[in-house]
């Protein structure tokens, strides 16, 4: 689904040019969790700007679902950012006085799906994340861990075949952080894709293969062998 192959990218700021990335080479097959771990300054966020079609990588090819992004304009790119792409951020990015409800909705809003459609699929969402009976509360009312769910249900409306997670938990006391990782583990267990950037080992943990950057490379890919996270509160 995801092939990067030398990825590199470099910021200019005055005259000194910053290499985020030098170099990235892996690739993400469909219905895989991944993890990308690294200490801040790492270029995990870079990376992960690029993967999302925030930022474009300054050389190397990136391929997302068989289409290397050189090839696409800046229009198709979005297209295919909302139509296929979920994102959960650590700061929710939810509107604190629109209702569960309206929350959820927003991205269909700019997809081509009837109205009469809309509704069955924000409830089937709000549904999978356990909060029908908040679906008409004012967002702004809600816990962090119920916050962080409406964000993830959010994700889902579109259907979209892959999610990026950034720092999901980040916000979140250690028990609304599981509950947040278990969603998004079902979610994967039911065939999506998901990649996580998080710089918790135990969060990290819920993905089958943690990818650690550091100072623009990749250290180590790994297959995760043991989950030590079940029955646990994460830290």
């Amino acid at each position: 689904m995801i092939e990067v192959n030398n990825l590199k990218k470099e910021y200019r700021e005055e005259e000194t040019p910053t290499q985020a990335l030098r170099g990235v080479t892996f690739s993400i097959a469909k219905g895989e969790f991944v993890s990308i771990m690294g200490p801040s300054g790492s270029g995990k966020s870079t990376l992960l700007h690029i993967l999302s079609f925030l930022d474009r990588p300054t050389g190397g090819v990136y391929t997302f679902q068989g289409k290397s992004i050189d090839d696409m304009t800046d229009q198709e790119l979005a297209r295919v950012r909302n139509k296929d792409m979920g994102f959960v951020f650590q700061s929710f990015n939810l509107l604190a006085r629109l209702s569960v409800y309206d929350n959820v909705e927003i991205p269909l809003l700019y997809s081509d799906i009837a109205p009469r459609h809309r509704k069955t699929l924000v409830e089937d969402s709000v549904r999978s994340v356990g909060l029908e009976e908040k679906l008409y509360t004012e967002t702004g009312k809600l816990s962090g861990g119920q916050k962080q769910r409406v964000a993830i249900a959010r994700a889902l409306v579109t259907d979209p075949n892959i999610i990026f997670a950034d720092e999901p938990t980040g916000n979140l006391d250690s028990q609304s952080g599981l509950q947040v990782m278990e969603i998004l583990e079902s979610l994967h267990n039911k065939g999506r894709t998901v990649v996580l950037v998080t710089h918790e080992t135990q969060t990290a943990e819920f993905a089958n293969r943690i990818i650690h950057v550091k100072d623009g490379m990749i250290e180590s890919d790994n297959p995760v062998t043991t989950k030590h996270h079940h029955g646990r509160a994460l830290k």
